[in-house]
């Protein structure tokens, strides 16, 4: 199993995910820079967080039109794997590998704290061995993580399991006060219609390591594992 983490100018999530997949869960892991046009042979690609060109006109709306994009689109497309975290979200929304929008949270500021998840969906490789019973403490740390999208678009992402991830609030109940960004329907993360491209906004490789008190985002990463790697 082979993991390429992409980095972009301004990303500061992408050691973090690196160190997640190669030290904790021993998988091997290369670096792409923005400027590659090669995926070096990748089974799975991770667009990490941060500020790609400094959030620049919109947030992932440059990074979209980085070199290695056009190849992380052609390996979606083949139905390869592509996951982005925050900003990596964002940028795939740009590049409509992902449906709808990431607008500005609702309070106009920045967000960074935990906040509460529920596994939603049940036919994807990120949700499959999660937990539906357990509420999940995830850091988020963004501006523009308000996921938006027409009501047909809601409806289709829930007719079609298309929901990976809602924020709930500490007894799994999805209320508005448990929402941090104004999410329409409280979502969290994506998936597309294959469901082999997968967003969300809150950092599970921040919450991966034993030292930092808290695991519940190396089951994310768990989760794909035990399909991945057989």
């Amino acid at each position: 199993m082979k993991f390429g983490v992409v980095v972009f100018p301004g990303s500061n999530c992408d050691a973090d995910l690196i160190y997640t997949l190669s030290e904790i869960l021993h998988q091997d892991v290369v670096k792409l820079w923005h400027k590659d046009t090669d995926l070096q042979g990748v089974d799975f690609v991770f667009l990490p967080g941060g500020f790609s060109y400094g959030d620049y006109l919109r947030s992932g709306a440059i990074a979209r039109f980085s070199p290695i994009m056009d190849e992380v689109v052609k390996h979606a497309n083949r139905g390869g794997y592509v996951m982005g975290i925050c900003n990596g979200f964002q940028i795939l929304c740009e590049s409509k590998l992902l449906p709808g929008a990431l607008l500005h949270n609702d309070s106009r500021k920045f967000i960074c704290k935990n906040v509460n998840l529920k596994a939603v969906s049940k036919s994807t490789i990120v949700t499959n061995n999660l937990d539906r019973g357990k509420i999940y403490k995830v850091p988020i740390a963004h501006g523009e993580g308000k996921f938006y999208g027409s009501a047909d678009l809601i409806k289709s992402l829930n007719d079609n399991d298309q929901v990976l991830f809602r924020y709930c609030d500490d007894e799994g109940f999805i209320t508005e006060e448990s929402n941090p960004n104004g999410a329409l329907a409280n979502i969290a993360g994506i998936t597309n219609e294959k469901k082999n491209v997968f967003g969300m906004m809150p950092h599970p490789e921040r919450c991966a390591d034993f030292e930092l008190g808290n695991t519940d985002g190396r089951e994310i990463f768990e989760s794909i594992l035990s399909v991945m790697v057989k």
